[in-house]
């Protein structure tokens, strides 16, 4: 008895004819029949009442049916169960990465995945984070990296970063002086932000919204790097998150914005976890963050 065989007489059963089951299978009525003949004489005895026009299933059959249906399911199983321990794990993962992003654990985590699992091809593709949820939605992504005021409650998630917005003035500023800065203040000002479709903006045109301010958005641009050196010419004020703006202690000063005190998200998210290689590198992701010391 062999597997292919129990398949054959699976796909028989559900379609009740032989040459539909040949069709679904891809192979000859001739070879379906062929094989189910063989299975019938290893079995001694009939599966199938040949006699009217709609094949039925024999009392024998009935019995049969259920096991074959088991055995395939356990064989699909163990073949399953040997990629995802194995490095045959293969196929393609689609990543995104909101843009601007420079969270190394990420990249580290995506190194490491290929290491181990070189049969996998994986693709990474950047834009703004409203996008990159409305592809993981859609099955065109498995996985993204994005900024959000809240994780989507439709879609799986991992939160890295939960931390508050700061304005960053450059020393001559006349905010520098202050300890902490009022939203209706900040909006007095020029400011500096990321677009829209970004979780750091989202964040702050709620905030803006919810005291009825209309900020002054001067300058944007996508990645922190950007905003703190317009910031530090005297062009705006920048606003960014708590980590970004502490690589730029040394020529912008951080105020905490009184009225903005809803965190920003920086999470990774998916659809669903059905695939070896998807778990696989969400693995990768959780130990890569998790060692960085962020989130």
């Amino acid at each position: 008895m062999e597997l292919h065989q129990l398949e054959y007489f699976v796909a028989v059963a559900e379609e009740r004819n032989f040459t539909r089951a040949a069709e679904r299978l891809h192979i000859s009525q001739s070879g379906v029949s062929a094989q189910i003949r063989r299975l019938e004489r290893e079995l001694g005895a009939e599966l199938f009442d040949r006699s009217t026009r709609t094949v039925a299933l024999t009392v024998a059959g009935k019995a049969a049916l259920e096991h074959a249906r088991a055995a395939l399911a356990a064989a699909g199983a163990v073949g399953q169960a040997v990629d995802e321990v194995s490095d045959l794990i293969r196929g393609e993962l689609a990543v995104g990465m909101v843009i601007g992003c420079t969270i190394t654990p990420l990249f580290d985590a995506l190194a490491a995945f290929h290491r181990a699992h070189p049969g996998v091809e994986l693709s990474l593709l950047e834009n703004d984070s409203e996008h990159l949820t409305e592809q993981v939605r859609a099955g065109a992504l498995d996985l993204a990296l994005i900024g959000a005021a809240t994780a989507p409650e439709d879609l799986g998630s991992l939160t890295i970063i939960s931390e508050h917005l700061v304005a960053a003035v450059p020393p001559a500023h006349p905010l520098a002086e202050r300890r902490r800065v009022a939203l209706a203040d900040l909006c007095a000002h020029p400011l500096i932000c990321m677009p829209p479709g970004t979780g750091l903006r989202t964040v702050f045109d709620r905030a803006c919204a919810a005291h009825g301010l209309t900020p002054r958005i001067a300058l944007q641009a996508g990645a922190a790097d950007a905003i703190a050196a317009l910031a530090s010419r005297g062009l705006g004020v920048a606003v960014l998150s708590e980590s970004m703006a502490a690589h730029y202690r040394d020529h912008l000063t951080a105020l905490p914005i009184d009225g903005a005190r809803s965190p920003a998200l920086l999470a990774l998210i998916w659809k669903d976890t059905g695939t070896p290689a998807l778990r696989e590198l969400l693995g990768h992701a959780r130990r890569a963050f998790a060692g960085s010391g962020d989130g």
